[in-house]
């Protein structure tokens, strides 16, 4: 049981706009119970939402890259739930296989390209100790500019505080999302 309750419908008019606002265009699922949570406290869901939404609809690091980061930090925090909602939902659009997904939780290096090796390695890095060597950073720098570099920083980082949060409030998975296929790196 969640150590706060996220809303249940009925929904005021205010509320049901918002929660719409969370969701992708094209989903068909109810709100998240993530963010049903959030508003709980309204004025701090929509500041979240901003840079949320701006990070998975407006971002310059392509979709590919961006779930991979996503989902190595999800696994990495132990936070099943938000891994399960981005395997489910943008894995897959993203082109990231099964063996993929199962390996961001995994740490398996075998079914990745050098640079996607270094994503997983680089997010490691920042969970482990929330800087990033030079030699992973140089390396990165081959492969992307300094704003997308800057990117992929606030993203490890927000995907950390979005787990962080799950994980403390207890939140159970969505119905529709999948397990972890194995326990969580440490």
């Amino acid at each position: 049981m969640p150590r706060i309750a996220p809303l249940d419908p009925p929904y005021t008019t205010e509320i049901a706009a918002a929660l719409a606002r969370w969701m992708p265009p094209d989903v068909a699922r109810d709100p998240l119970v993530l963010f049903r949570t959030l508003h709980r406290n309204p004025e701090l869901a929509s500041r979240m939402r901003v840079l949320g939404a701006g990070l998975l609809a407006h971002g310059r690091l392509p979709a590919r890259d961006r779930e991979i980061i996503i989902d190595r930090t999800c696994a990495r925090a132990g936070c099943e739930y938000e891994w399960g909602v981005h395997a489910a939902t943008f894995g897959e659009a993203a082109g990231l296989s099964r063996e993929q997904l199962q390996a961001t939780v995994s740490g398996d290096g075998a079914p990745w390209s050098p640079k996607e090796r270094l994503l997983l390695s680089a997010a490691d890095e920042l969970h482990d100790s929330a800087r990033m060597s030079p030699r992973t950073w140089t390396a990165l720098a081959e492969h992307y500019d300094e704003p997308q570099l800057l990117e992929l920083l606030v993203l490890t980082g927000w995907y950390r505080t979005i787990s962080q949060l799950i994980n403390t409030l207890e939140i159970d998975n969505e119905p529709w999302a999948p397990a972890f296929p194995t326990s969580p790196p440490r």
